[in-house]
């Protein structure tokens, strides 16, 4: 995933602290083709040699070069040869093999040796319980052989791999198995080829002692797909029954492309390999998926209704990306929403028609508000298509997925709107038939939304183009019988970019008749200037407005509507995320004034009324899915309230919250424990309606335990003991763990006993405890870290207590500091051991411009703590810096 292979994208003199800029402006095509690859692959834990054999002509696209620059890091070659003959002349630049070459096709062959045991930055060519396994993306490749690592060069490849029999029985590597055989000596040999060309971010190899669950899926042109989901052998045959969710998400993965996109599959396997460690939660690798086992492994014992959707939509993410990433991938890392962007769209499209739209189109936001949109107001903002970067990993963020995604999804709404209902579809299909097998850009996928759904994108490519989250202000207006809309639009300042223009904002908007709480029609307003007034006739009363309907745009909403009116909505509105957006509103405006200290008793006691008022119809309403009920009774994050506030005091908001929390569980304790009764009686079941009711039992539970604690004990306690199902148990013991009783710390212990073989359970055991309400959380934290199951070499054990003590604002937010002290001398520690996970630890101390001044000041004290490590990585190191920026 490299673009600085090319020497005039770098900045001049970089130091070892300060790694060069790359630059979106200079990318220029790489010197040389590299039509075919062939990799052959002397397989052991301690040590691997590879032989690269690279058929290279130079590229008549690019300047002509005396000499191929081949990305390495960490590699020694132990031979190179040019056309058959050895050669001496080659010399290493900062990693890069250098090698001279007249400008003809050659063939060029290398010899390298690695140590996968020793590679604990899980990149390249790893070893991870007895099995070797490959993480490509970004720049892994490089780890592996000397190669031009970056996207726009493809390669039809050709891999051998040769190991022992005992340690390596299975060896899977892209494409289609082409033979095989046994050596008589106690090793064996496979060899895979693919068809298609790829980048080397996409080669993937994995060998050990595996089992699969198998089945086979025929295309809708009648191809036969064999399908195999692998995991360790050494297990006691339970991860191997865990698989049969993810198995027939991938099925339906491949129903659903087919019928949605027209996008069929093109090899005659799938396998996909679950990993314990491995950094992100799968990778794409043509026809051999590497996946994370968190992403995999699913039943109703060790998984929740939560886990089992993820499993679900990473599954269709990856396999989505077959087309939208692998045969038409991207042309450099400035463009990498291209692929991940469209794919976070179309997965979520999938989960939606999986799971329900409504409920699904909830989460994804609440997603966004919580994590992308504080990175766009934060010291790390950045387009969806960056200008420049050091470190491309650092770059793997909720903007790129998520906000990329929205972006897309956009053009959806304006092309179902301006076009006709297939008009996205036409637009997508044009995109994949202009560019199969090419390295595009965003500005290739624009064009083919323009040209085949009939859109005109010419302002909207400043979405691509400009950071931050356009803030939208609207005020109604009634006279006579007309209403009008008074629209403005701000496009905040980000670093970097200062006085931007305004961007089309697509609203989906309603206007309500309060009388007969109907309306007529949804419509769709274009918001593209500063300021912007809409007028509607034939309205003798003031319409009640429900705006952004949906969520049709990504985009932060002041608009002047008194509370009766959001009351109003969050009971009548028939677009279910109004719906909950008007709960929401209600919420986050009292928290807001409350936390500010513009309340005063009377004040703060009617809000709460109204607040009451709209939750007790949520909780009494029997048209209304016990999903959507669980939806609507969550309160807005701590992180997104923060966000309402130009500077906020974590610990205030969170006062606030639980205090409001708590006079709900009060207030309505009688229907919250009639629902949690009702809810209970319910059989387990994947089902909608089952699920529903689990969501539904742990919101009632959580509220009755915040307005009488004692008594949410007892229940917790009861739920747990009588759980047959994950989803019941993890709810239970999560409000048990905020709690000082004796109940807690069974349930903790008996948690611990029941799921001590289970990995990915215990990670849960961990994370609650950091996470958890407890006064004294900071303190389980340290001895965590001090727990014989924990270790910094797992990302999944990592994350699960430091990642969950990180989003825990009561104890992060420390008023002494020392919350902020544990996540930096964390960092520290892990850097050495793997940069890309340690440097996604930064983003929230990045945060202490937002935050008030005391804990502001002890924010910055331990970002200059790390800064000051001298063998910080260049994935750290760029975190920090930036984020130090004042």
């Amino acid at each position: 995933m490299d673009i600085a292979t090319n020497p005039e994208m770098a900045d001049a003199a970089p130091t070892p602290h300060q790694p060069p800029v790359i630059r979106r402006e200079d990318y220029t095509p790489f010197a040389w083709l590299v039509p075919e690859t062939q990799l052959a692959f002397a397989l052991g834990l301690d040590t691997t040699r590879i032989t690269a054999t690279l058929s290279i002509a130079p590229n008549p696209a690019a300047d002509i070069s005396s000499t191929i620059r081949l990305n390495g890091d960490g590699l020694k070659a132990v031979s190179v040869t040019v056309d058959g003959t050895p050669v001496s002349d080659w010399t290493i630049d900062g990693g890069d093999l250098l090698v001279p070459l007249s400008a003809a096709p050659h063939t060029l062959e290398i010899v390298t040796e690695v140590n996968p045991s020793a590679n604990t930055q899980l990149m390249g060519l790893y070893g991870s319980g007895g099995m070797l396994c490959t993480q490509c993306e970004a720049e892994g490749f490089r780890r592996i052989t000397f190669f031009p690592d970056r996207p726009d060069v493809l390669s039809i490849y050709t891999v051998t791999m040769t190991g022992a029999k005992d340690a390596f029985p299975v060896l899977l590597s892209n494409g289609n198995k082409v033979d095989a055989g046994d050596n008589g000596d106690g090793t064996h040999w496979a060899q895979w080829h693919d068809p298609w060309p790829k980048p080397s971010y996409l080669f993937a190899l994995v060998a050990g002692d595996l089992v699969a669950n198998t089945d086979s899926f025929t295309t809708m042109s009648g191809r036969v797909v064999e399908l195999a989901i692998y995991v360790r052998a050494q297990n006691d045959g339970g991860d191997l029954r865990r698989t049969d969710h993810a198995m027939r998400s991938l099925i339906k993965s491949m129903e659903w492309d087919e019928q949605t996109f027209g996008r069929e599959y093109d090899l005659d396997v799938f396998n996909i390999v679950a990993v314990s460690d491995f950094n992100m939660g799968a990778m794409e690798n043509k026809g051999l998926n590497v996946f994370n086992t968190k992403y995999v492994l699913a039943d109703a014992d060790t998984a929740t209704d939560s886990d089992f959707d993820g499993v679900e939509g990473v599954i269709a993410h990856e396999y989505f990306h077959n087309w939208s990433g692998n045969r038409v991938t991207c042309r450099d890392w400035f463009q990498l929403s291209l692929k991940e962007g469209f794919t976070v769209l179309r997965d979520q499209m999938f989960s939606q028609d999986m799971q329900g739209e409504a409920v699904k189109r909830i989460e994804d936001v609440r997603i966004l508000r919580g994590v992308q949109f504080p990175e766009d107001s934060g010291p790390l903002a950045h387009p969806i298509r960056p200008d420049s970067f050091r470190e491309i990993s650092n770059f793997y963020t909720a903007t790129i997925y998520n906000k990329g995604a929205e972006v897309i999804r956009m053009m959806q709404t304006l092309a179902r709107f301006e076009c006709g209902a297939e008009a996205f579809r036409s637009g997508t299909d044009l995109y994949f038939d202009r560019h199969d097998g090419e390295a595009a850009t965003c500005e290739d996928f624009i064009a083919a939304m323009e040209d085949g759904a009939g859109l005109d994108l010419t302002q909207f490519r400043l979405w691509y183009a400009q950071a931050g989250t356009p803030q939208i202000s609207i005020a109604a207006e009634h006279s006579g019988d007309a209403v009008t809309l008074k629209i403005s639009q701000t496009v905040p300042d980000t670093p970097g970019q200062k006085d931007k223009l305004p961007m089309p904002v697509p609203l989906k908007i309603a206007l309500f008749d309060r009388a007969s709480g109907t309306h007529n029609g949804e419509q769709l307003l274009v918001c593209d200037a500063a300021q912007q007034s809409f007028t509607f006739a034939g309205f003798a009363d003031k319409p009640v407005l429900s705006v952004n309907r949906g969520f049709s745009a990504p985009v932060t909403i002041t608009r002047d509507i008194a509370d009766e009116d959001l009351v109003f909505l969050a009971a009548k509105d028939d677009d279910s995320f109004a719906r909950y957006e008007a709960m929401q509103d209600l919420v986050v405006r009292h928290l807001t004034a409350a936390s500010s200290g513009r309340l005063n008793d009377a004040d703060r006691e009617t809000a709460r009324r109204a607040i009451g008022n709209a939750f007790a119809a949520i909780v009494a309403d029997t048209q209304l899915d016990d999903s959507m009920r669980g939806e609507l009774m969550m309160l807005p994050g701590i992180t997104y309230l923060a966000e309402q506030q130009p500077v906020s005091d974590p610990s205030v908001i969170h006062s606030e919250r639980e205090a409001l929390k708590a006079w709900l569980g009060r207030q309505y304790e009688a229907q919250l424990t009639a629902l949690h009764e009702r809810t209970a009686q319910m059989p387990f079941g994947l089902e909608q309606a089952a699920r529903g009711a689990r969501k539904a039992k742990t919101q009632a539970l959580v509220f009755c335990a915040a307005g009488n604690p004692q008594r949410g004990a007892d229940m917790a306690a009861a739920q747990y003991h009588a759980a047959d199902n994950m989803t019941d148990r993890q709810g239970a013991l999560m409000v048990l763990t905020g709690l000082n009783s004796a109940a807690r710390t069974n349930a903790l212990i008996d948690f611990h006993r029941r799921y001590a073989d289970n990995a990915l359970v215990i990670d849960k055991w961990f994370a609650l405890q950091a996470s958890s309400l407890h006064p004294r959380a900071i303190d389980h934290v340290k001895a965590l870290a001090d727990h014989q199951d924990f270790t910094l070499r797992n990302p999944n054990r990592v994350r699960s207590l430091y990642m969950a003590f990180a989003a825990n604002p009561h104890a992060f937010h420390a008023a002494d500091g020392e919350g902020y002290q544990i996540i930096a001398d964390l960092i520290i520690a892990l850097d050495p051991i793997n940069p890309q996970t340690a440097a996604r630890f930064v983003t929230p101390l990045g945060r202490w411009k937002r935050i008030e001044p005391a804990r502001s000041a002890l924010m910055r004290e331990q970002l200059a703590k790390i800064a000051a490590v001298q063998t910080l990585s260049r994935d750290t190191f760029e975190q920090v810096s930036r984020s130090l920026e004042r």
